[in-house]
């Protein structure tokens, strides 16, 4: 079942002859039980589209379905689908850990006994418990990650955008989270924005390589690795992308 579904997504920005094509037509799909990673240099398109699945930038054209839900035009349902966690977890910093869930909680719906439940179990899995009670602005940057994990995941949705999970995190946390990461993947769509090559073959089933805004490789980390006749995946993602000619 396809609870993730990118279709032509395209977006620019300026006029003229400064124009720049973040992101060209592109399409893929992640089923449920699949964690896929979402590959590619900086500046080649993947926190513009994982922006425009969330909602948070309009495309130009195109569309993202989100357990079925159009993020063009069932904004809201579509958004209760999904669980995001951005690039640099923006928070509230002067709101505590647990002020911050509970507020998130809210946006989302959660009544005060479902709030309690769903605390109780987001403290658990990204283990923030020694922290929760702390203002944000006072943690460290590993344990506002985790927060933001936990924020993403409060509500429970069937489909998780992830941009750098374990930015930040220490061996133990990151594999803290990789467990947590295998743990949800049964019943979810997970889509993971990565430079961490090692968690790619560590935690995904398939990876997307996007350079220049369009997907260039779609396979199983060792499907990229065998078919760019390369020696590692580290290897096979520079042969991917290293055509800096193409990108305008």
């Amino acid at each position: 079942m396809n609870l993730l579904k990118i279709d032509r997504l395209a977006k620019a920005y300026g006029v003229g002859a400064s124009k720049k094509h973040a992101v060209r037509g592109v399409s893929f799909t992640v089923q449920q039980g699949e964690v896929v990673a979402f590959l590619g240099p900086n500046g080649a398109g993947k926190s513009t589209t994982m922006r425009m699945i969330s909602g948070y930038l309009e495309p130009d054209s195109g569309d993202a379905f989100i357990a079925g839900a159009s993020i063009c035009n069932e904004r809201e349902n579509a958004q209760i689908a999904l669980g995001y966690l951005a690039e640099g977890a923006p928070l509230y910093g002067d709101l505590t850990a647990r002020g911050f869930l509970q507020f998130l909680a809210g946006t989302h719906g959660l009544s005060a006994s479902q709030t309690r439940w769903a605390l109780d179990r987001v403290i658990n899995d990204a283990r923030i418990e020694s922290v929760i009670d702390r203002s944000i602005d006072t943690l460290s940057k590993g344990y506002k990650r985790r927060v933001g994990l936990a924020g993403a995941i409060i509500h429970d949705p069937p489909v998780l955008v992830l941009d750098e999970p374990t930015d930040g995190l220490d061996p133990n946390q990151k594999r803290a989270v990789r467990s947590l990461i295998a743990r949800m993947s049964k019943d979810k769509a997970i889509l993971i924005s990565t430079h961490q090559l090692d968690e790619v073959q560590a935690m995904c089933s398939r990876a997307l390589v996007i350079d220049a805004g369009k997907i260039v490789a779609d396979d199983t980390p060792a499907g990229l690795v065998e078919n760019s006749v390369a020696h590692n995946l580290e290897d096979a993602f520079t042969l991917l992308t290293h055509e800096e000619s193409v990108r305008s």
